[in-house]
């Protein structure tokens, strides 16, 4: 199926498809979300360990690969690579959101210097480039990665990252929000489970995001209008 007819939520069943994929490198960042050591660590339990082993396989064998590729094509063509990071600046978390506090999953103490709180080694950050820490889903909200996507001149976003019914999906509303065209990669994306990460992708696309596939970025010489440097 193409990218254009997939995940389609009910409210966009019959739009009309989207236009090509069309791509300046001049104007478009691709933004990598909260791929960090903390979410690739083993469970406290047994059980829980194992109810996480369809998320760590899909990490390890889809998406970090797959990121892997997508963060060399941009860097060969020109386009500025940008990560963001879940990572509090006070040891004690004082300086959270609330969401990061509350208890359950989403309860959040990482301090910037952690190791838990680095990004995997495999997508780490090289040279000058940009990574914005976060201490709260979306990556636009309390940081400056508006302004810093402003004064680059950058009109398109690639998203890729975790988890697909959280993080990824605030910052792709919060994009969409500052008209930013937004384009998330999905199998550059996880949650915790297929059905999450399926289920956000359709109540997202067409209104927030186009979903694409990797091969649709990596695979089309006629996604870019302008070649590598």
């Amino acid at each position: 199926m193409s990218w254009k007819t997939a995940y389609r939520s009910f409210y966009y069943e019959g739009a009309e498809q989207p236009d090509d994929l069309r791509l300046d490198h001049t104007s478009t960042a691709l933004l990598v979300v909260d791929i960090q050591n903390t979410y690739l660590a083993p469970k406290d339990t047994p059980e829980e360990n194992a109810r996480w082993q369809p998320f760590f396989k899909r990490m390890r064998e889809v998406v970090i690969p797959n990121t892997a590729k997508l963060i060399a094509d941009c860097r060969n063509r020109g386009v500025e690579v940008i990560h963001a990071r879940i990572a509090c600046l006070k040891e004690d978390g004082r300086d959270r959101s609330l969401s990061q506090k509350k208890p359950g999953f989403n309860y959040l103490l990482l301090p910037k210097d952690t190791e838990e709180a680095q990004i995997v080694p495999e997508l780490a950050p090289e040279r000058d480039e940009i990574c914005v820490l976060k201490s709260t889903d979306s990556a636009l909200t309390g940081t400056n990665l508006r302004l810093i996507l402003h004064n680059m001149g950058i009109t398109d976003v690639i998203v890729a990252g975790i988890f697909t019914d959280q993080c990824i999906s605030s910052t792709v509303r919060s994009l969409a929000d500052e008209s930013f065209n937004v384009w998330v990669v999905e199998d550059c994306c996880a949650a915790a489970t297929k059905a999450l990460h399926e289920h956000e992708l359709r109540v997202i696309n067409m209104i927030y995001c186009h979903v694409l596939g990797l091969s649709d970025i990596l695979d089309d010489p006629a996604v870019w209008s302008r070649g590598p440097h």
